[in-house]
């Protein structure tokens, strides 16, 4: 994985758990059209709003905002 890449998930990992990498790589996939190793910073805007959404549906919605929100100042 690519630096940037690396840092998010182990920003992430508190909050995901052993599921991190993977809900990266489908929030990745799915929304961004890319694959989480060409994470750029130009993406991290967009990939908070979808980890805030997607993230609300498997943790409490303020843990989610708050993953999102280190994610986007990344």
């Amino acid at each position: 994985m690519s630096q940037l890449s690396d840092r998010v998930v182990e920003i992430s990992k508190p909050y995901l758990g052993p599921a991190t990498e993977s809900f990266l790589a489908r929030q990745c996939k799915s929304h961004l059209n890319i694959e989480i190793t060409a994470l750029a910073a130009t993406n991290m805007k967009d990939l908070a709003k979808w980890v805030e959404q997607s993230g609300a549906l498997i943790m409490d919605a303020p843990k989610a905002a708050e993953l999102a929100k280190k994610i986007a100042a990344m």
